[in-house]
């Protein structure tokens, strides 16, 4: 009978070894598997910390960008009411140019596409029409169609908040230029609706020319010397306004992006450690079958 057994344990030991192989090289895989989810894991958890912090960080640069916005917007609107009550209108054969107003920063959605697709449709209408341009953003995606109409770029501009200082410069940089002498002037920007809303509008500025042909203009009494002043201060008001409301846009869409993005990494996260928990007891389940199959062969 002892013979019998030595007999069945020595046919049992190929099978046992063979059954040990398998559990080895089945836990030797599961514990790579386990070692890249646990890797990814903890890479999507740092991912989720820095989302988390930029859009804390945006949400304080809302609120700011919002207090700068309203004060803009007013100066804004009473610009925009001088043109409207002197009803001026644009002549058939005014020289047109766009100026488009956007940021160098990204990871904030589609903000930038919004006003550079409302240009490129203009552009297709009217392919004479010159563009300026306010930021990279808006810069990469109208000359990638659009490269001959392009005048010129400014970027680094409110990295901060946008200041006065900065439009004025800007504007005095387009007045001066002979070869960006125009008679109406469409700076294209991001309306700021709501703080998960935003919209392409257009705010025309208008030369001396256009402003002095208006019907209603001769209602004013204007010194020599003082409109051409005032529509400068017009012109570089405007431009701020627009950089003022797209970078308030821009940082009420970072703010949603990256909320967007922390929630997304935070399911991810979830699913990952549900993945992981379960290789890990695979592991153990394959520990415990090698341990008794061990047993039985001995």
């Amino acid at each position: 009978m002892i013979s019998n057994l030595n007999l069945a344990s020595k046919r049992l030991q190929p099978l046992a070894k063979s059954a040990i192989a398998i559990n080895q090289a089945q836990q030797t895989r599961n514990m790579a598997t386990l070692k890249e989810t646990q890797l990814r894991l903890k890479s999507i958890t740092n991912i989720s910390k820095i989302t988390n912090s930029m859009k804390m960080i945006a949400s304080t640069k809302t609120a700011r960008a919002q207090r700068a916005m309203e004060a803009s917007r007013q100066n804004g609107i009473i610009a925009a009411e001088t043109a409207k009550i002197s009803q001026v209108q644009e002549s058939e054969d005014a020289k047109k140019l766009i100026i488009i107003s956007s940021s160098d920063k990204g990871l904030c959605g589609g903000i930038h596409s919004s006003v550079s697709k409302f240009t490129r449709r203009r552009l297709a209408d009217f392919p004479e029409e010159k563009v300026i341009i306010i930021g990279d953003k808006s810069k990469v995606q109208i000359q990638r169609v659009f490269p001959q109409n392009v005048l010129a770029h400014f970027n680094q501009v409110g990295r901060a908040v946008p200041s006065f200082e900065e439009s004025c410069a800007i504007a005095s940089t387009i007045l001066e230029d002979p070869e960006f002498k125009f008679d109406v002037a469409d700076i294209v920007y991001n309306k700021f609706v709501s703080p998960i809303s935003y919209e392409a509008q257009v705010l025309p500025s208008y030369d001396i020319g256009q402003i002095v042909q208006a019907p209603n203009f001769s209602i004013y009494e204007v010194p020599d010397g003082v409109l051409e002043n005032y529509n400068e201060f017009l012109f570089a008001n405007n431009i701020h306004w627009a950089i003022v409301e797209g970078h308030a846009s821009e940082m009420s869409a970072k703010r949603t992006a990256m909320d967007n993005a922390t929630n997304n990494a935070k399911d991810l996260i979830g699913k990952l450690t549900l993945v992981y928990n379960r290789g890990r007891q695979a592991v153990i389940t394959n520990q415990l079958i090698e341990v008794i199959t061990g047993a039985s062969a001995l």
